[in-house]
């Protein structure tokens, strides 16, 4: 990855430098035409004054201190530039602390949403890919600083167009030889900036996946999540206090690695470029030409070497804009690259999808997680099976057989590797990919309870005033939760979790599967697909919970995974999965009547207690 990242160093383009930082500027364009126009004038005003000020005024006082200039004139002079400063400060206020505080957020907003909306649509499989995970967390870690890096772009741009403009004028009247010598030490400059930005690129990017991990380490400490495994597991939180370190030790050795070369071009860069040119060089020269040829009055060689800094500072947008903007587009084509991304699950028929309950027929299905030809084992080897409509299907077996896999492809969070996948009589590739993933009910083992209120984690959207609340509540109610929302303290406004309102509630395991199952209930789905809906639930409240959702699923197709043979025997068909395969089917008791695994099973888990 290392030397892929320095090809790409290499092999940018200017071309590619100024299409990548445009494109960032129009979207912040996009977002505030404001924002960016009135901090670009912003920036030219100050150049502008800075010039008028410390190159212009300093100088014209110092010349009419030397030439005895009259006092009426020299004071008007100064009223001038005093009533121009005054109103070019007012307007720097107003645009920093209105037009500024205003619109950045918009403009962040903006790019913000476009990578979480981008990264929302994307497959599912790229959450199995490392990489992907390295780019996801480096456009968005880099995306507000690069928003920042990009106005201040525009800004040094003009600003220096600015300066060089207005002071080189001025170097061209008194003396136009020393514009040479803030041409060498802007070429200088150059050379250098370009070496340390891309080191700091470089470094960047190596950094990446140890930080990446390193926060990985901080986020177990700090989330309620893992709280109680840490202290019930003191030798976990030394291990990954272990691991902790050692990924400060190889950032360190990272950081290390660069330290020499970054100090050295650092330093030519800062001072021979900079400090030796002016305050060696080129005083010695204006000395030169004031003391011995009589070229230059006193007052010109001071304002002529007080200004040298700020006419190679205005040489910047050739010198330390340019490496800049080369930095930023490195990153920012990091971000285009992420947004360019496109889903492999994509729906070129896009047909709309039949209500009512669900016919499936799984025809000689395979399946692997990964990318074709890395050699992983196929996790499903053709299965075939049908489900009629209305049908409700348990599958069971034992954990690694292939059964939540199964579900993803009949949801089509993947797609299979070979086989076909059939809903009502098409191949549900041909499907609008979002409507059909609407068209399911889905409850998974390892559900989440979002920072939102009660109706929010029901509804799974934003909430609109239009929508009634009796739904909900008899989506609460069916789930079993009906007592714990008549305890609630602002019902079903009651915010979920500690995390953004101290009020909120952490409800108990159990009553989190009950409120993620009234998701199911709620919603008018032709399919629900249950993955083990009632794990944390004791006995009673699952015999009660599984006789609500077959009642309310009466005329609808479920298909439900459970470890807890006593629930299948409410199962119209039950499926066997084993090592990927279907090893057997039917219903409970021609699976017991077979004497074969499904058998052995309930004899083992279930039988002792279910036999009288």
């Amino acid at each position: 990855m290392r030397e892929n990242n320095k090809t790409n160093v290499q092999k940018h383009s200017a071309k590619q430098v100024w299409s990548n930082n445009l494109f960032l500027i129009r979207l912040c364009f996009q977002a505030s035409p404001a924002y960016v126009v009135f901090m670009t004038l912003d920036s030219v005003r100050n150049s502008l004054s800075v010039f008028l000020e410390h190159t212009y005024g300093i100088g014209y006082v110092l010349e009419a201190a030397e030439f005895h200039y009259p006092f009426r004139r020299v004071a008007m002079f100064v009223l001038g530039l005093a009533l121009f400063v005054t109103v070019e400060m007012v307007f720097s206020a107003w645009v920093m602390n209105h037009i500024g505080a205003k619109n950045l957020p918009k403009v962040r907003q903006k790019v913000k949403l476009a990578l979480y909306e981008k990264a929302s649509g994307m497959d599912l499989k790229c959450y199995d890919d490392p990489e992907y995970y390295n780019q996801l967390v480096l456009v968005l870690s880099e995306a507000d600083k690069q928003i920042d890096r990009c106005i201040t772009f525009l800004q040094n741009t003009f600003s220096g167009i600015a300066v060089f403009i207005s002071t080189g004028i001025y170097f061209f009247y008194k003396d136009r030889f020393s514009i040479l010598f803030a041409v060498a030490a802007f070429v200088m400059a150059f050379c250098f900036n370009q070496i340390y930005n891309r080191l700091t690129f470089q470094l960047r990017i190596t950094r990446n996946p140890l930080e990446r991990k390193r926060d990985y380490v901080k986020r177990v400490f700090y989330m309620q999540d893992y709280a109680k495994e840490l202290r019930l597991n003191p030798k976990v939180a030394e291990a990954i206090y272990q691991e902790f370190e050692q990924c400060n030790e190889e950032i360190y050795k990272v950081e290390k690695s660069y330290t020499g070369k970054r100090f050295w071009v650092s330093f030519l860069r800062r001072y021979v470029s900079n400090d030796f040119m002016s305050d060696v060089v080129y005083i010695s020269y204006l000395v030169f030409r004031a003391a011995v040829m009589g070229g230059l009055s006193y007052s010109s060689v001071a304002i002529l070497y007080n200004s040298f800094g700020r006419l190679k500072r205005g040489m910047s947008i050739f010198t330390d804009v340019y490496p800049y903007a080369c930095e930023t587009s490195l990153y920012v084509q990091r971000i285009r690259d992420f947004l360019a991304m496109e889903p492999e699950l994509v729906s070129e028929k896009k047909l709309p999808v039949p209500g009512g309950a669900r016919e499936i027929e799984v025809r000689n299905v395979c399946f692997g997680y990964g990318k074709a030809g890395e050699g992983k084992a196929q996790i499903l080897n053709d299965i075939s099976f049908a489900i009629r409509p209305g049908e409700k299907i348990a599958i069971v077996g034992y954990n690694g057989a292939g059964k939540t896999t199964l579900m993803k492809l009949i949801m089509r969070l993947y797609d299979p590797v070979s086989g076909q996948i059939i809903a009502d009589g098409r191949d549900i590739r041909d499907y609008d990919l979002q409507d059909y993933r609407k068209s399911i009910g889905t409850v998974f083992q390892d559900f989440k309870i979002f920072a939102g209120s009660v109706k929010e984690n029901v509804l799974m959207d934003a909430i609109d005033p239009g929508i009634p609340e009796e739904p909900v509540r008899q989506a609460l109610v069916h789930s079993g939760l009906e007592e714990r929302l008549a305890a609630l303290p602002n019902g079903m406004d009651t915010m979920m979790t500690t995390e953004f309102d101290k009020e909120g509630v952490n409800l108990s395991g159990g009553e989190s599967q009950k409120l993620a199952i009234s998701r199911v209930f709620y919603k008018d789905a032709g399919l629900i697909i249950l993955d083990e809906p009632s794990s944390a639930l004791d006995p009673i409240a699952e015999y009660q919970l599984n006789h609500a959702m077959l009642e309310m699923a009466e005329h609808r197709t479920v298909i439900f995974i459970s470890h807890r043979l006593s629930t299948t025997r409410l199962a119209d068909r039950i499926i066997l999965m084993e090592n990927g395969q279907i090893v057997e089917q039917g219903t409970h008791d021609s699976l017991l009547k077979a004497q074969g695994k499904y058998a052995g099973m309930w004899n083992v888990q279930a039988g002792q207690y279910l036999a009288g």
